[in-house]
C-alpha cells in the first residue's frame, strides 16, 4: 500500500484525529493510537491501529512517548494549542529527538489567534467560517449538516492530505515540518468554490433561494408516494429537457425558470409514485435524478453492489470502501480487521522500545501504562 512503512503516533482524540490517523491506515500506514489510562467513549476509527495506554502525566510516562517518537515519521496531535508543550511534548523538543518526525497539529481554530484556546465542535467551526450561514431556508435558523464539514472534510481529509504532502517534501529535504491544521480554516479552504463564485447570479437571494440551496425546483429533493425521496439536479436544458419528459410534462408549459409554479407541481408528481417507480422512469433517462439513499440500504442498490463500496465490520455495521482507488496500491480498509481496545498493545511496544520484562511490570504496577483485557472493558 501506498503508505506501507510509514509509523504514526495519535495522540487520543474524538472523531477529526482517529479519522485523520484510520485514513493513513487505511493507506497502509502504522498507526499507533497513545490512549489515556480510561476509556474514552465514542471511539469507533480505532480498527487497524495498536493502541499503547500511558498516564502521560507522568515522568516515565512522557518518557515512552520521547522513544517512541525517535523512530516515528508522523506524530498527530489532537490537543488543545499549548497541551503538548506543557507535557515537554512539543514540537520544538520532539524536533531535538528527531529532525525527521512531522508533527501534525489539528485542531479547531488553529495554533494562533483569538480563538485558539477557544473549545469547539463542528457546528462551531462551520459557523466561524461562513459556510453555516449558508444553509438556511426561509429565514430559519441555519441546519449544521451532521458533523462532517469542519470535523472531518476540513479537518481529518486536509490534515491526511498535509501529512502526505509533507511526507513528500522530506524525501528532497530530508527534514520534517510542523502542520497547522484548523478545521475552521479547513471548512474555509474546501469551500473556495463558493466563496469565488460568490459574484454570479446564482448566489443573488437570501440562503435558500438560490440555483444551488434548495431555492431552484430543478435542483432538490422532492418526496415520493412511499415517504421516500428523489434527488433531482437537472440544471443543464439536455437533462432538463429528459427530466420533464420523465415527469410526463411540457417544455413550453414548464420553462426551467418558472420557479414559482414548477417547485409545486414537481412536488405534487413525485407524490404519485414510489422511489422505486419513478428509478424506473428515470434509469433510461439522463436527467441527473438519483433515489436518496439510505445509509442502512446502501449495500442493496446495484451501484454499490457493482463497485463494491461497502464493506461489514465485525459488528455487521456497513463500512465505506477507502477512497480513492489506485491501480497498484490501493487501500484496504481497516475497518474490517477487529478494533483494537484500551492499552492491548501497551507491552509488545514496550518491548519493542527495549523495555525489560522487569521493566515492563513496574510500569503496570505503578500505573504508568496499563493492558485492558476486552473483557474488562
Amino acid at each position: 500500500m501506498a503508505l506501507k512503512g510509514v509509523k504514526v503516533i495519535e495522540i487520543q482524540g474524538l472523531a477529526p484525529g482517529p479519522f485523520c490517523g484510520a485514513i493513513l491506515a487505511d493507506f497502509g500506514a502504522d498507526v499507533t493510537v497513545i490512549s489515556k489510562l480510561e476509556p474514552l467513549p465514542f471511539d469507533v476509527l480505532n480498527n487497524g491501529k495498536k493502541s499503547i495506554s500511558i498516564d502521560m502525566k507522568t515522568k516515565e510516562g512522557i518518557e515512552i512517548v520521547k522513544k517512541m517518537c525517535t523512530s516515528a515519521d508522523v506524530f498527530l496531535d489532537t490537543c488543545r494549542p499549548g497541551v503538548m508543550e506543557n507535557l515537554g511534548l512539543g514540537p520544538d523538543s520532539i524536533a531535538k529527538l528527531n529532525s525527521r518526525l512531522i508533527y501534525a497539529r489539528l485542531t479547531g481554530y488553529g495554533q494562533i489567534g483569538p480563538y485558539k484556546d477557544k473549545a469547539g465542535h463542528d457546528i462551531n467551526y462551520g459557523a466561524m467560517s461562513g459556510i453555516l450561514s449558508l444553509l438556511s431556508r426561509n429565514g430559519e435558523p441555519p441546519v449544521a449538516p451532521l458533523n462532517i464539514l469542519a470535523d472531518f472534510a476540513g479537518g481529518s481529509v486536509l490534515c491526511a492530505f498535509g501529512i502526505v504532502l509533507a511526507l513528500y517534501e522530506r524525501t528532497k529535504s530530508g527534514k520534517g515540518q510542523i502542520i497547522d491544521s484548523a478545521m475552521t480554516d479547513g471548512l474555509m479552504y474546501i469551500s473556495s468554490w463558493i466563496f469565488r463564485s460568490r459574484f454570479l447570479p446564482i448566489w443573488g437571494g437570501e440562503p435558500g433561494t438560490n440555483l444551488l440551496d434548495g431555492g431552484f425546483a430543478a435542483y432538490k429533493t422532492y418526496k415520493t408516494k412511499d415517504g421516500k425521496f428523489m434527488a433531482v439536479g437537472a440544471l443543464e436544458p439536455q437533462f432538463y429537457a429528459n427530466f420533464l419528459k420523465g415527469l410526463q410534462l411540457s417544455p413550453e408549459e414548464y420553462n426551467q425558470f418558472n420557479n414559482s409554479d414548477n417547485h409545486n407541481k414537481f412536488a405534487e408528481i413525485f407524490l404519485t409514485k414510489t422511489q422505486e417507480e419513478w428509478c424506473q422512469i428515470f434509469d433510461n433517462l439522463d436527467a441527473c435524478v438519483t433515489p436518496v439513499l439510505e445509509v442502512e440500504s446502501l449495500n442493496e442498490h446495484e451501484y454499490h453492489k457493482v463497485k463494491k463500496t461497502i464493506l461489514k465490520d465485525e459488528n455487521n455495521i456497513i463500512i465505506p470502501q477507502p477512497q480513492p482507488r489506485f491501480s497498484r496500491t490501493p487501500g484496504i480498509s481497516a475497518g474490517q480487521v477487529k478494533a483494537s481496545w484500551y492499552g492491548q498493545h501497551t507491552e509488545p511496544i514496550l518491548q519493542e522500545l527495549g523495555y525489560s520484562k522487569k521493566e515492563i511490570e513496574i510500569l503496570l504496577r505503578n500505573g504508568i501504562v496499563n493492558t485492558y483485557k476486552r473483557s474488562s472493558l
